[in-house]
């Protein structure tokens, strides 16, 4: 047990980075799919909703302030994983590398859909008929994407401890 703690804490470096690069990508991934390309919200589209240029230009700025956010977590990701680069004590794994960005993009959902879709109720994934299914489908999605992050984590622990 203690051998495959301290595998994991000597990766730590290398998951913290995969955790801010998914949380950067996840968002863009996000602002990229949900915002432009399907249109189904923009940031502030349910307390303002697009039906004058006003509001529209609002959100516009909202959404380039969430990408400006998604864009620093996305260059600390960068930073720390040249910083875990240069350390010899730091174990590199594809698959463990992999699995904390996909934890990094889950938390991300999970959050986001938490607090913009729940808590603040500034847009909702998909508004109209279903929309908390949809809500609730997204904190479903980072959930599971958390889940198998860490499956993929801890199955490299088992690996790397025989």
């Amino acid at each position: 047990m203690e051998a495959k703690n301290e595998t994991l804490n000597r990766r730590a470096p290398l998951i913290t980075a995969g955790i801010f690069l998914g949380v950067g990508l996840g968002g863009f991934l996000d602002g990229i799919l949900l915002h432009q390309l399907l249109q189904w919200h923009h940031m502030v589209s349910s307390i303002r909703p697009l039906t004058n240029t006003a509001n529209i230009d609002l959100n516009m700025v909202w959404d380039g302030l969430f990408h400006a956010l998604d864009w620093v977590f996305t260059v600390v990701g960068l930073v720390l994983l040249w910083r875990a680069g240069g350390r010899d004590d730091v174990p590199w794994s594809s698959q463990t590398f992999i699995g904390s960005i996909v934890i990094g993009t889950g938390l991300f959902d999970f959050v986001e859909g938490l607090i913009d879709h729940q808590i603040l109720g500034i847009h909702h994934v998909k508004p109209g008929p279903n929309q908390l299914a949809w809500d609730l489908g997204f904190l479903a999605l980072g959930a599971l994407l958390v889940l198998i992050g860490w499956i993929m984590i801890k199955k490299q622990s088992t690996v790397n401890s025989q």
